[in-house]
């Protein structure tokens, strides 16, 4: 107990300065917790920071800075068709700006145009913020003095009419880049993205793990393996023995490799996504793209496998008569079952993991969200921070494993669902019957 206070203890004395920093040392005595609170919400967007630490990026921020990325390839397509891949460093830049009252000195990320000369005509590209396709890559056509007093004064009239600012204001077919409106065009984008790199990252760790038990057994027999081996082998057994071979019985080979990859990939980008360092800290099945592409997958096996039996049970089902003609009402509800499954797969994973992401989030901006109010809520909101944060990290980590697990047990279930043959076999050599 005593170490555990200490580690908090030290973990409070790390983060005290850096909340502290976040208050202005020089706002008036005289306007009180109130006014400072209210600086502090305007400094700190909440909603802002939450979905740029769980959406994606053209670069991978370094540890420790939300400033510096490390840059990763671009690729698109421009409008003429011609393509480009160039660095995303290339589509920001760091400024520096000093505080003349106190010295010291503040940096920002901020996004420009990138300009590319190519068969004697210049292209340029850039990261929109106000903008349709906001956090997107655009390419960008200046406008001429005529167009841009229009497109201002279209702006100005529409964000008055709405109640906005025309500065935050989204004219369609317009990025705003500083004061002057441009031109966008959403162009192919084939971009390294951060969760694309973190997707390969996974695949890698995911191949390398797997082949290193192969090789252990290749050269060692089936002498049984320690340490971190001992590990991957017995996730193994237990995968394919409790769920798949108890799902699918003598057809578990075949749905094997399937079922074992996907509890693995989804396990490691689990676990990828709660280190906040590289090659961590991608929020990858937060992500619905993701996981839809997963429940796709076992969709396609479960329907383009099934046998006969399943296809007769969704379109003649053994029901009473009334119930399936004239009027197809089973048929219907079996063929809404079909795409209901998958979609229950892909939202169960989605829901859990973002929600695990949010909430660690959230209880860390607590910490300067309280700073406003003083050095005792300060003291209080760091130690209770800390400590809700840990212990969701550790509930994350076992929330990690579940999900992998009910993924892979569901599209168990789903896969031996579809290869039911509707008829009793006699395993050979076991004499024993079972429902097929």
């Amino acid at each position: 107990m005593k170490r555990i206070l200490f580690i908090l203890t030290l973990i409070a004395a790390v983060l005290m300065p850096g909340v502290m920093s976040a208050q202005d040392p020089h706002a008036p005595e005289a306007a009180g917790p109130t006014a400072t609170h209210e600086a502090e919400e305007e400094a700190l967007d909440v909603k802002e920071v939450i979905f740029h630490h769980l959406g994606d990026g053209y670069g991978w921020e370094v540890p420790f800075s939300h400033v510096y990325r490390i840059p990763l390839p671009v690729i698109v397509r421009a409008e003429d068709g011609k393509w480009f891949c160039f660095s995303s460093g290339n589509l920001t830049e760091v400024t520096v700006t000093e505080d003349t009252a106190t010295g010291k000195k503040h940096e920002e990320l901020t996004p420009v145009i990138h300009e590319v000369e190519k068969d004697g005509k210049t292209y340029r590209f850039y990261i929109a913020h106000v903008s349709e396709h906001k956090n997107k890559v655009v390419e960008v056509f200046p406008l001429t003095a005529d167009e841009q007093a229009k497109v201002k004064a279209e702006a100005a009239a529409e964000a008055a009419a709405k109640g906005e600012t025309a500065a935050h204001f989204v004219m369609p077919g317009y990025v705003l880049v500083g004061h002057d409106y441009y031109r966008e065009y959403r162009p192919f984008d084939i971009s390294i993205t951060k969760n694309v790199l973190a997707l390969f990252i996974a695949a890698i760790l995911v191949t390398l793990m797997v082949m290193g038990v192969v090789r252990f057994y290749s050269r060692k027999g089936f002498r049984a393996p320690r340490k971190g081996m001992g590990f991957m082998e017995m996730l193994i057994d237990f995968i394919y023995t409790g769920v798949i071979k108890s799902s699918l019985g003598p057809k578990a080979r075949k749905f094997a490799p399937y079922l074992l990859t996907c509890f693995f990939f989804i396990l490691t980008m689990n676990l990828l996504g709660l280190i906040v360092i590289f090659p961590g800290g991608a929020n990858l099945t937060g992500n619905i793209a993701i996981t839809l592409v997963l429940a796709v997958a076992t969709f396609v096996i479960t329907n383009v496998l099934g046998t006969r039996h399943y296809w007769k049970e969704i379109f003649w089902p053994d029901v009473p008569l009334f119930l399936k003609f004239p009027l197809p009402i089973m048929q219907m509800i079996e063929i809404f079952g079909i795409f209901t499954k998958p979609a229950a797969l892909c939202v169960r994973l989605f829901a859990n993991m973002m929600g695990g992401h949010m909430i660690v989030i959230t209880l860390t901006l607590l910490i300067f969200i309280f700073a406003a109010f003083g050095a005792a809520a300060l003291g209080s909101s760091v130690v209770v921070s800390v400590l809700f944060t840990c212990f969701m990290l550790l509930l994350d980590v076992l929330v990690s494993f579940i999900q992998a697990y009910v993924f892979t047990l569901l599209s168990a279930l789903f896969i031996a669902a579809a290869q039911e043959d509707g008829h009793h076999e006699v395993h050979a050599g076991e004499g024993e019957s079972i429902e097929a």
